[in-house]
């Protein structure tokens, strides 16, 4: 009975064992196999077992040969006495070398992908024949599970701690390789990368100042910063601008040509040379622009799974995105918008931007803005593990804009420490710098 089940589910025992007796004739194939397989990919538990074991033992530096694997399994209660001696050393036996575990451990994550996608396929329609929910409900539930199984993630439920270690201890090994100062992906903006740790993902981040003071701008520096530094894709969702003038302020900001003359369209022979050049720039990056009106977050989520190698989420901005419509009180809204952008952020594992007016408490009177000047929700502070405020005082004549200095006042931070950045403003670029930065750095 149980070989019939057997045969019913997508595995392949041979490749199983094959990997297991490539990883104890050579342990050095040990991490291109922990790249492409997890524990659950095995479906055997004889060789989830011994592949679990060989995984902690291998994180701790221990050596990896069948008696130390054979002693080790003892320690950590996985040892049968009539039947683990016999099986690791039958594995010795039934693998010809180490020189195909890429190839074997391609079948093992195939086999277990298909099962997933099994199981995902069941789960989906036992939620279509009970109706429990609205379609748009479910078909939200169905993309996510698959998307989860595209991911490589679990779709939900209980982890090992030794699973989860084991990833920790990869990104530990990452970030040493990169020998970066920085957790995160880089800003771009030196400063600001000091004090945040980069944009880290799975991370919220709100961009919040009043009106005219650069949000937008900054955001779309950071966007095209992460776009060239990473060569992954941004998502950048507009429900303020539309593409045609997001596009207008990237290429003033890249080229170095004055904005307002991109508008008229009056430029000599220089400033189209260097609009050439940006627009060839900037085009190689993988930045997409939605200017959907109304977008809500469900449909941005759906929009940023079927992206390739995304990097960056940038959203502008959150009071003009909409909800459910399952509450007529707007704090209600957006504390539901807040709460589903920082579940999306989790689950695309990506850093997510998104931009937020302040109140109008804020503009009574020339002061720094505070969290609690964020606009009718005090859940986008909860939800957020990064809040940022802009703030440019204001001139003798009593105009913010003509000020080139801006602070970026870092008012929440989960990854270090809250404090203010003091930003170079080029308003006639639209552009964001360090203070320090000069134009003859960039061009070198």
């Amino acid at each position: 009975m149980d070989e019939l089940l057997s045969r019913s589910v997508p595995q392949s025992n041979d490749a199983e064992q094959a990997v297991l007796g490539s990883m104890l004739i050579d342990p050095k194939c040990i991490p291109q196999v922990m790249d492409r397989l997890k524990v659950d990919h095995f479906y055997h538990q004889p060789n989830r077992e011994l592949y679990e074991v060989m995984l902690s033992m291998f994180n701790y530096s221990m050596v990896i040969d069948p008696l130390t694997v054979i002693d080790q399994m003892k320690q950590q209660g996985v040892y049968h006495e009539d039947t683990t001696r016999r099986y690791i050393m039958g594995l010795l036996d039934i693998t010809p070398s180490a020189a195909n575990v890429l190839e074997y451990a391609s079948i093992v994550r195939d086999k277990a992908l298909l099962r997933s996608l099994g199981e995902t396929a069941g789960e989906i329609g036992d939620m279509v024949s009970s109706q429990q929910g609205s379609a748009e409900e479910i078909l939200e539930a169905s993309e996510k599970k698959i998307y989860a199984i595209r991911s490589g993630r679990s779709v939900g439920g209980l982890e090992p701690i030794s699973q989860i270690l084991h990833g920790v201890y990869g990104r530990l090994q990452e970030l040493a390789k990169l020998g970066s100062d920085i957790s995160g992906v880089s800003t771009g903006i030196r400063s600001l990368d000091t004090r945040l740790s980069g944009l880290n993902n799975s991370d919220l981040i709100i961009l919040a100042a009043r009106p005219g003071v650069g949000k937008t701008s900054l955001a779309l520096n950071l966007t095209l910063n992460v776009a060239k530094g990473t060569g992954k894709a941004v998502a950048f969702f507009s429900l303020e601008m539309s593409k045609e003038q997001l596009g207008m302020r990237l290429l003033a900001s890249e080229a170095f040509v004055d904005s307002s003359k991109l508008r008229t369209g009056q430029l000599n022979r220089d400033e189209w040379n260097s609009i050439i050049a940006a627009a060839t720039s900037i085009s190689r990056t993988n930045i997409m622009v939605d200017d959907t009106p109304g977008v809500t977050v469900a449909e941005m989520n759906a929009r940023c799974r079927r992206v390739e190698n995304l990097g960056l989420v940038v959203i502008d901005y959150i009071q003009l995105m909409s909800g459910d419509g399952r509450s007529d009180s707007r704090v209600q809204v957006v504390s539901e918008l807040s709460r589903s952008m920082k579940i999306m952020a989790k689950e695309l594992n990506v850093p997510v931007i998104c931009l937020s007016q302040l109140s109008r408490d804020s503009e009574k009177a020339s002061r720094k803005p505070k969290l609690s000047d964020l606009r009718e929700s005090g859940s986008i502070e909860q939800d957020a593990d990064v809040v940022m405020f802009l703030y440019r005082e204001a001139t003798e004549d009593d105009s913010a804009a003509m000020s080139n200095e801006v602070d970026c006042i870092v008012a929440k931070n989960r990854h270090g420490e809250p404090g203010t950045v003091t930003l170079q403003w080029m308003p006639q670029y639209t552009s964001f710098s360090d203070r320090e930065w000069n134009r003859d750095d960039y061009d070198e």
